[in-house]
């Protein structure tokens, strides 16, 4: 199978099945919250299905093993859709700080707003309620025992590039004294942002160490930026140099 008709079967699985579920889930967004992340879940195992037997797109995780077994938050690089999907599919009820307009589309905001996800506003003059909204809410899930999962650079980078690490991953560091897991990954190179054509092979998932709290905010930033920039460029040059 070439590999635009391998991208076009997929597609048509993923978008199929997302359309399946969200019709058939849609009595859980009356039921309490557990019944509804369980439907999400579902459907993501579905999609981590379709990757695995049609497009020939597989996983592995490195470190979850070495986790710890409190809520943490972790600070993912972001580079495609993929990365929204594979927190839910390894854990079993995180919460995620998400751009608002997510939440305006037809169902799929539905269920975002049923399982708890936390909305972020880009419009200018808002920083100050945002940010007091975020922590307010991230404290709340810390306290049912949910990770958060918060991508420091806002918006998805191609692979090779490094956005802008915003300050509210910072500010969930001092507010909630919890250890922050920086997160790696080489998701652009098989599913890329915006792209029709998905690519087969192994994407590798790496939780580092973590930053337990103390250091200054320039300290952590630093820091996270370092790690997670270092490893993703790291897993991206092993992954191209087995395509050599």
């Amino acid at each position: 199978m070439t590999l635009w008709l391998r991208s076009l079967a997929f597609n048509a699985a993923f978008y199929g099945w997302t359309l399946f579920c969200v019709f058939l889930l849609l009595p859980l967004l009356f039921c309490p919250h557990t019944y509804a992340v369980k439907g999400v879940r579902f459907w993501i195992q579905g999609i981590f299905w379709i990757c695995d037997h049609i497009l020939g797109l597989h996983l592995q995780v490195v470190g979850y093993e070495k986790l710890p077994k409190t809520p943490v938050i972790l600070a993912s690089k972001h580079q495609s859709a993929w990365e929204t999907f594979v927190f839910h599919y390894l854990f079993p009820d995180p919460t995620i700080a998400l751009k608002r307009e997510l939440l305006w589309i037809p169902f799929f905001g539905w269920y975002l707003k049923k399982v708890g996800m936390i909305p972020l506003s880009r419009s200018k003059g808002k920083g100050a309620q945002d940010l007091k909204k975020l922590l307010n809410r991230a404290q709340d899930a810390v306290g049912k025992g949910r990770e958060i999962l918060i991508f420091p650079e806002g918006t998805r980078s191609k692979p090779g590039q490094k956005g802008t690490y915003q300050s509210g991953v910072a500010s969930l560091y001092f507010h909630l004294k919890i250890p922050v897991i920086p997160v790696a990954h080489n998701a652009g190179l098989y599913w890329p942002r915006r792209g029709f054509i998905k690519y087969p092979g192994t994407i590798t998932l790496e939780f580092l160490d973590p930053i337990h709290p103390g250091l200054s905010r320039q300290d952590f930033m630093r820091r996270l930026e370092h790690e997670i920039e270092g490893e993703t460029n790291a897993l991206a040059k092993r992954a191209q140099d087995k395509l050599i």
